[in-house]
């Protein structure tokens, strides 16, 4: 729970009303490796913030798995579209390290929503940052090349670039894992 009073109090100040809604709306749960937190055709409950672990998220194309997201610490996930319609994903997500999260449920979220006003400011500047990150994601893919993007990538996340494995990390880029083993082997780090 600190880390995610620490992280939203990066973004704004919080009076100790908001941080007690806080405390007693988020739930911080362990998870180990290899957890799926959510598969496609349920729908998404939570909204959570990765304190420490790692967590891919992810969709199964045609018997092809296609990694969509690799969360890093300190950071929010959730299958959004199913989380905010209360509809079926299309995602799934799981835990690739052991996790501490935390986590907040439908009906907890829209309660902040409707009873104050620093939720709706705050959700707001998360949802822009993650915007600019998918545009950015969206951008590479169209002007860098599958060398550049997997630099950028070791530059932007060193962590994810240790501890996630090749086929995830290569699916995440836009490429075979072949691809990803060459490209690895013409850079030294």
């Amino acid at each position: 729970m600190q880390n995610l009073l620490k992280y939203i109090t990066s973004k704004r100040t919080l009076t100790k009303n908001e941080i007690h809604l806080l405390e007693e709306r988020f739930i911080t749960e362990e998870v180990p490796a290899q957890t799926e937190l959510l598969k496609a055709g349920k729908i998404e409950r939570y909204v959570y913030f990765l304190s420490t672990g790692i967590v891919k998220g992810y969709q199964n194309l045609d018997g092809k798995i296609v990694v969509q997201h690799l969360v890093p610490e300190q950071d929010f996930f959730t299958s959004l579209d199913s989380f905010m319609s209360q509809t079926p994903s299309l995602d799934y997500y799981e835990t690739i390290r052991d996790c501490k999260l935390v986590k907040i449920s439908k009906p907890d979220f829209d309660f902040l929503q409707l009873n104050t006003s620093f939720w709706n400011d705050f959700v707001k500047n998360v949802t822009n940052d993650h915007l600019s990150c998918k545009l950015e994601r969206v951008k590479d893919f169209q002007v860098l090349t599958a060398k550049e993007r997997y630099v950028k990538f070791i530059n932007q996340h060193p962590k994810l670039a240790l501890h996630v494995s090749v086929d995830n990390m290569a699916s995440f880029l836009g490429m075979e894992p072949q691809s990803l083993s060459r490209i690895r082997k013409q850079i030294t780090i």
